[in-house]
């Protein structure tokens, strides 16, 4: 009885892996996306030349965030290499 429940379950652990990637990457696409919302509305608030460039400049540092944390995440986890994408202590 115990192997049949060992057996069945197998397949749905492998059904439960590409699944976890498609969180992954719907996090880094998730970050970038919410980038692009900020730097519009920044932008539609925007008065001056200057502020205009802050925006863009924001945009660009919170894209930058995006992909050294989840993107680089979704990196490693689709290569395999799940070192990678975890920070290090220092």
């Amino acid at each position: 009885m115990k192997f049949k429940f060992v057996f069945a379950l197998f397949p749905l652990t492998l059904l439960g892996t590409p699944l976890y990637a498609q969180i992954d990457q719907s996090l880094c696409l998730q970050c970038l996306k919410a980038a692009q919302d900020e730097l519009k509305k920044c932008l539609d608030e925007a008065i001056s030349h200057e502020s205009k460039t802050s925006c863009a400049e924001r945009k660009e540092a919170r894209s930058k965030a995006c992909e050294d944390g989840e993107c680089k995440i979704e990196r490693a986890a689709q290569s395999g290499n799940k070192s990678e994408g975890l920070p290090v202590k220092k």
